[in-house]
């Protein structure tokens, strides 16, 4: 079973519900908004695909973080600013039962969850 983390209202977000609807993929959908994140599975995300891919540098909010948030940076403190701001953690987050797939980029989702 697939799980999809992120935000309703985020464009890729919105996208990559729409390419699952359109190849018939089921997935549940969790909205960080309304749910809120788990530091255990944001540290189980970063173990596997690193803190780089899942931390959400390019976003507003990691932007208009103070200065010293973003240069003293290290696992502990990144996983608390994610649970603290979810929009800090890439979106989507794509959990299955083969692996992990972090931000939408639809031939690797494909590869993964099509098999093609």
């Amino acid at each position: 079973m697939l799980t999809v983390y992120g935000i309703p209202n985020c464009d890729t977000v919105k996208r990559t519900r729409v390419w699952l609807d359109a190849n018939r993929i089921e997935y549940t959908f969790h909205d960080y908004k309304k749910l809120g994140a788990d530091a255990s599975k944001l540290a189980g995300w970063i173990e596997k695909a690193g803190l780089d891919k899942v931390l959400n540098k390019a976003g507003t909010t990691f932007r208009k973080l103070p200065d010293q948030a973003k240069a003293n940076l290290d696992t502990t403190s990144a996983i608390a600013l994610m649970v603290a701001q979810p929009s800090l953690i890439k979106r989507p987050i794509g959990e299955h039962d083969g692996g992990l797939l972090v931000g939408f980029n639809e031939p690797a989702w494909s590869a993964a969850l099509l098999g093609g």
